[in-house]
């Protein structure tokens, strides 16, 4: 339970080369409304210019370093190892918090004793800071999340003494280090949604969702024979065998394709289907787009989609991110 009024929130943000979004992550951290909030920025040896722009606000940071690092999850860990925070985040370079986030999970927090972690929803941005789409999750809890339920990371505030007795990021992920973290949590400790939008999850060229997708897809299958081995996770996959197995190939599956690699995205798209037929063919529209690619090749495919696929008048008109510090009035126009 959080007894103090305002319990210390320590948000570390790893970053390597992202200079060019940088400094926009870090001033949505300094501009929350919250006033206990202990920020690192763990780098990683940056070459970029990155080094100029945590020196420009390394009196506000509570700690900062640059240095070689093992990648994403060490960096994360190394930062959370120097917090001293009841609750923590981390919030990578190139993402955003959106007004109130901290503030409201704190509030989150402390009115459910008992959950160890909370999670908002999101938008996604592209690389101007443009909104793209917005992200709504249900209320899923661990027996979803092992069925690979993705919720958005920057969107998530967690407790410190259940992280800590999870073990903390695991430093043999890479990918899916984010989803393997809230598993274990979520096998301890209640979860709980909170329908207010936290954060904007940047998607761009660079982004490691983008450049390595096949990279997720790989560990979402070794993540899905730990599932299996597991003491606290074992037995909702026993439940809910044909759900896990749906989710991991269909997650596979995605990155596949985002990866560039229809006809085998098509493969576990099969295979999600075998195991639940109903629950894979939501995911029609992409299965479509996958085939369409092996078929015509992507410029067939991208027509599917653009044929498909409407703008989202609420998104285009939003003024929610104008003169927010983490975009200039450009970016959310």
């Amino acid at each position: 339970m959080i007894a103090n009024a305002f319990p210390t929130v320590s948000i570390v943000t790893p970053s390597y080369n992202q200079a060019e979004f940088l400094e926009s992550t870090i001033r949505s951290v300094f501009g929350q409304d919250y006033p206990a909030i202990e920020y690192i920025v763990v780098d990683g040896g940056s070459t970029d210019g990155s080094q100029a722009i945590i020196q420009q606000y390394s009196s506000r940071l509570a700690w900062w370093v640059t240095e070689p690092d093992r990648g994403q999850a060490d960096a994360i860990r190394k930062g959370f190892n120097k917090t001293s925070g009841e609750i923590l985040a981390w919030l990578n370079s190139d993402d955003l918090y959106l007004p109130g986030a901290v503030r409201q999970a704190v509030a989150a927090l402390q009115a459910e004793p008992a959950v160890g972690l909370v999670y908002g929803d999101a938008i996604t941005i592209d690389g101007d800071g443009k909104p793209l789409k917005r992200l709504a999750f249900p209320n899923w809890q661990a027996q979803d999340l092992i069925g690979f339920r993705i919720i958005c990371q920057p969107a998530v505030f967690m407790r410190r003494g259940v992280y800590e007795n999870s073990g903390g990021i695991d430093l043999d992920y890479h990918f899916m280090l984010d989803h393997h973290l809230w598993v274990r949590m979520a096998s301890r400790a209640p979860i709980k949604h909170i329908p207010e939008t936290w954060a904007a999850a940047r998607y761009h060229g660079l982004a490691k969702n983008v450049a390595q997708a096949t990279g997720f897809g790989r560990e979402t299958l070794h993540m899905l024979t730990w599932i299996q081995s597991q003491p606290e996770t074992r037995p909702l996959f026993e439940g809910n065998r044909r759900k896990v197995l749906a989710g991991a190939y269909r997650l596979n599956a995605r990155y596949l394709l985002e990866g560039g690699l229809p006809v085998e995205a098509l493969k576990s798209y099969g295979k999600a289907f075998l195991a639940q037929p109903g629950y894979t063919l939501h995911h029609w529209h992409r299965i479509a787009y996958a085939i369409a690619w092996s078929i015509g090749g992507k410029r067939l495919a991208d027509r599917f989609i653009s044929i498909r696929e409407k703008p989202n008048p609420e998104l285009e008109n939003s003024e929610s991110l104008m003169g927010w510090p983490g975009l200039s009035l450009e970016e959310s126009s």
